[in-house]
């Protein structure tokens, strides 16, 4: 026997890509069901490539004998029906940024601090990173246990599918309408500015110091899943890309390091494939990675400006690994680890 899961949000781009990421693992589940707002409630979204799930309204919905739930809706939803879910007996890994900096909260990316699931014990919930965090801390763990990261600056290049499907249809509308002499305004909705042909320096709201949120969270998600002492310095932009996200990382480490060993302990980590030949197209860019499960590494170089610095170009499908993979991954380690089999 498996566990009964739950998975909130299933309309959306996360959710479908968890159910489909869950078909492609065989995650140990009797029992699946499909859950969104009312309005999406009696709509079919497909499990795997032959199981159809009704979706059900997740506000009539009884958690009682569900083991897990797999959780991605916004993240009022989530502050609302997560605390029930982990009441009713379930344990909710969850994809929203409400909890993540929830001191009794975990949060967890499976390559880089999977000690710390045991958390869950708290309240019940175990928290997925923002997903230009996820890939960032992957590709900096092995490089920290060599060396102790002191600093990193990072600019990203995220894609629109990390706003949501309107994110998408807005690239896509106004990609089309530029074409058919329309002005980008008159299907402009979701961004701040023209997303088609340009890149937006601008992700969630600003803040007091000049910093957006998503700057924000970098800093402060690095800092509690990998260490508290590392300094980190972003600046997030919207690309018109559809799916995939592009980050340009640089180290700077306490201790030396040279390339060949950075790059040698990048190839050994977890969930990582370094590609990087110093010849035309030999490295990965976003539209490579996406559907791709690893996080990607490329143009790797040593930093000249610093005794102990690093370069990189590293990039990730947001909405896999940096979103439904690690889900699900977090999930999988759980039952692996302190969960016993439903049977």
């Amino acid at each position: 026997m498996g566990y009964k899961v739950a998975v909130v949000g299933a309309t959306g781009n996360v959710g479908r890509e968890l159910l489909q990421i869950m078909a492609e693992r065989n995650f140990p589940a009797d029992e699946v069901v499909a859950l969104a707002s009312a309005r999406s409630a009696g709509r079919e979204v497909s499990y795997g490539e032959d199981e159809i799930l009704v979706v059900q309204d997740l506000a009539k919905f009884d958690f009682k004998g569900t083991d897990i739930v797999l959780s991605s809706p916004g993240a009022a939803v989530s502050a609302e029906y997560s605390p029930k879910a982990a009441a009713a007996g379930a344990v909710v890994v969850d994809n929203t940024s409400h909890w993540r900096m929830d001191p009794d909260v975990p949060l967890v990316v499976p390559e880089v601090n999977p000690e710390a699931i045991a958390g869950y014990s708290k309240k019940g919930i175990i928290a997925n990173p923002n997903c230009s965090t996820i890939q960032l801390v992957v590709a900096m763990k092995p490089l920290h246990d060599l060396a102790q990261i002191t600093r990193c600056i990072v600019s990203t290049y995220q894609s629109v599918s990390g706003a949501g499907k309107e994110g998408m249809d807005e690239l896509y509308n106004q990609t089309k309408g530029i074409y058919a002499n329309q002005t980008a305004e008159q299907n402009q909705q979701k961004f701040t500015k023209q997303i088609a042909f340009n890149c937006i320096p601008h992700i969630d709201k600003f803040m007091d110091d000049g910093a957006t949120k998503e700057e924000w969270k970098m800093m402060v998600e690095t800092k509690k899943i990998l260490d508290p002492a590392i300094k980190v310095h972003a600046t997030c932009v919207r690309v018109p890309v559809f799916v995939g996200h592009g980050e340009a990382v640089t180290l700077e480490f306490a201790n030396p390091l040279d390339e060949d060993t950075a790059r040698k302990a990048l190839r050994n980590a977890p969930g990582i494939t370094v590609l990087d030949e110093r010849v035309d197209g030999g490295y990965v860019t976003q539209t490579d990675c996406a559907g791709e499960d690893d996080v990607y590494i490329s143009r790797l170089r040593m930093d000249p400006t610093v005794d102990s610095g690093l370069s990189m170009w590293v990039v990730s499908d947001n909405l896999r690994k940096g979103a439904a993979l690690n889900t699900v991954q977090i999930a999988e380690t759980l039952i692996g680890q302190y969960m016993k089999n439903a049977a």
